[in-house]
This record gives structure tokens, C-alpha cells and sequence, in this order.
């Protein structure tokens, strides 16, 4: 199988080193996302819900890069500094998803990778076969 890393142009920059993305054959490994504009400033200080939108437009390029929906999404964990923000994140989340659920795993964590930031989001994602 062929490894293949994967940036997506106008996302954020990375914070470290990493990439938006990794496919390896079927699977896309999604990094954790988070509210920057493509300058690496953080989006909607003060607010998670505008935050979480944000993360999950980022998420929809990642997938529309490689001809994916939310659908084919298998799993994915979130960070929030505020686990009680879980309800409001929810309402984004199933904007996105619909009626497809997939795995999560929710972690609540004292601060992320830039201050300001609420909500972080990682996914993996099972593709179909050329």
C-alpha cells in the first residue's frame, strides 16, 4: 500500500510537524483540526459552537479533497476544554453528519495547542476503492 500525505490549500497552517491528512490505502487519517484561518489565527475566541463550525468546514475540504463525505467517516475524537460544551457541539456535529453516526470518543482537556482554542477534532475515514 502507498502512504500519501495530504494538504489541503487555504486550511491552516500546521502548528507542528504534521499534515492536514494521511491516506494509507482505504484509510484517511484526518489530524486533529482546530478554528484557525488560513494565517494560523484562532476563529471565534469565545465561541465553542462557532468554533466547532469552523473544524467541520475544514473537515468537509479534507474530505471533498479526496472524494469523500461524512458518511464514510468511521470514527472520530473530540477535545474540548469544557466537556459540559458537548451538548452545543452536538447540534454542529449533526448538521454535518446527518443521520450517520460514527464511532467517537470525547476528551476533555485543560487547554489545546494555542490559547483560545475550545474544540479540537480528529477522524478517521474508510475510502472506497478507486
Amino acid at each position: 500500500m502507498i502512504r500519501t500525505e495530504i494538504s489541503v490549500p487555504g486550511l491552516a497552517p500546521a502548528l507542528s510537524h504534521y499534515t492536514d491528512a494521511v491516506r494509507f490505502g482505504d484509510m484517511l487519517f484526518i489530524s486533529g483540526i482546530v478554528a484557525l484561518d488560513a494565517d494560523g489565527k484562532v476563529l471565534a475566541k469565545d465561541d465553542v459552537v462557532g468554533q466547532t463550525e469552523h473544524v467541520f468546514q475544514s473537515i468537509q475540504r479534507i474530505l471533498d479533497a479526496v472524494g469523500a463525505t461524512f458518511a464514510d467517516v468511521l470514527k472520530v475524537t473530540v477535545f474540548l476544554t469544557e466537556v459540559a460544551d458537548r451538548e452545543q457541539i452536538n447540534v454542529v456535529r449533526k448538521k454535518y453528519f446527518g443521520t450517520t453516526k460514527p464511532a467517537s470518543t470525547l476528551i476533555g482537556v485543560r487547554s489545546l495547542a494555542l490559547p483560545d482554542l475550545k474544540v479540537e477534532v480528529e477522524a478517521v475515514v474508510g475510502l472506497r476503492s478507486a
